[in-house]
């Protein structure tokens, strides 16, 4: 087998993918026996892009630059993997996209209360273009692994398939199939906040009239967060029944089983879940499969939620 290359590299995002490969442990020596990485932010400084057979691109489109490095690496790699949530679908930055650049820069540069009134960056940095996107907006990508990061395990596979030449084994299940609660008809009447009280340590989260997403998110954790007593937040993506079908939508589906599990009302949890929308969507509303869709509103849910938000004010 002849050596496999390796580039990666690294847009707008934490780092947290790149960090997710020494999570690996004693697995990346196995790695390292058939694969030669040659470029990787976090380990080297080199600048240019040498060819290579595997190119990993984490982060997601914000500026010049991260469209210059996007190309490059699509020019050097004969394979593009867009590596964790960011580079799939935009991840957390993605909010941005509900805000111009103008409000973005003053809210971080002038003013937030941490930090003295400064300008923003004007020759360091390049600026934000309009919109986030995600990797395959600029380039064409040849395999996805959304997470954020993706658990060691898919991160093992998906680069062993590579190393071996075969297609990587992924699944469609939702983070609800590594879970151990248990999903059961309760008397709660009221959703319930994360700082409501502590949940049962063994009973759905649903169940409970907590916001949890895991039946929503596909499974690219193992279900760490609901297993240790915190509610899902979707950081691997939607499933694809939600991202493929126009009129499934994260609030529904979740209000569909939350309604049917509690004596909560159905308009209630989705009126819940639009107050807090920015949270539910954080990681998928930059890609067109969420942010086109026919029942995505989240400027109007926001602009809704400010206008009860002044009339409480006023009484």
């Amino acid at each position: 087998m002849s050596e496999v290359t390796v580039n990666t590299e690294w847009l707008s995002d934490c780092s947290g993918c790149h960090i997710a490969i020494v999570d690996l442990h004693e697995k990346i020596l196995n790695l390292l026996q058939a694969i030669k990485i040659q470029r990787c932010p976090v380990l080297t400084d080199i600048k240019d892009y040498p060819h290579a057979s595997v190119g990993l691109v984490s982060g997601a489109i914000r500026n010049e630059h991260d469209r210059h490095a996007a190309q490059a690496m699509r020019d050097s790699c004969d394979i593009v993997l867009a590596w964790g949530s960011c580079a799939v679908f935009g991840g957390p930055a993605g909010a941005g996209n509900i805000h111009t650049p103008a409000e973005i820069a003053a809210a971080v540069y002038l003013d937030n209360k941490t930090t003295i009134p400064s300008p923003p960056p004007s020759r360091e940095v390049s600026p934000l273009e309009s919109v986030v996107s995600p990797l395959d907006t600029v380039i064409e990508v040849d395999l996805y692994l959304p997470g954020c990061p993706p658990h060691p395990l898919f991160v093992f596979e998906a680069l062993s398939a590579l190393v071996e030449g075969r297609q990587p084994e992924v699944s469609r299940r939702s983070v609800c199939a590594k879970c151990k609660r248990r999903m059961e008809k309760s008397e709660v009447a009221a959703v319930r906040s994360n700082s409501d009280g502590i949940p049962d340590a063994e009973q759905c989260f649903l169940s409970q009239g907590y916001s949890c997403m895991g039946s929503v998110t596909i499974d690219r954790c193992l279900a760490p967060c609901p297993s240790n007593g915190v509610p899902c937040t979707g950081c691997a993506g939607a499933t694809m029944q939600i991202l493929t079908e126009p009129n499934r939508d994260i609030r529904t589906e979740i209000a569909d089983r939350m309604s049917r599990l509690t004596r909560i009302g159905r308009e209630d949890i989705i009126a819940s879940l639009e107050r807090s929308a920015k949270s539910h969507y954080s990681y998928t509303m930059a890609t067109a499969m969420i942010g086109n869709k026919p029942t995505f509103h989240i400027k109007k849910w926001i602009e809704d939620e400010q206008a009860d938000f002044e009339a409480g004010r006023e009484l």
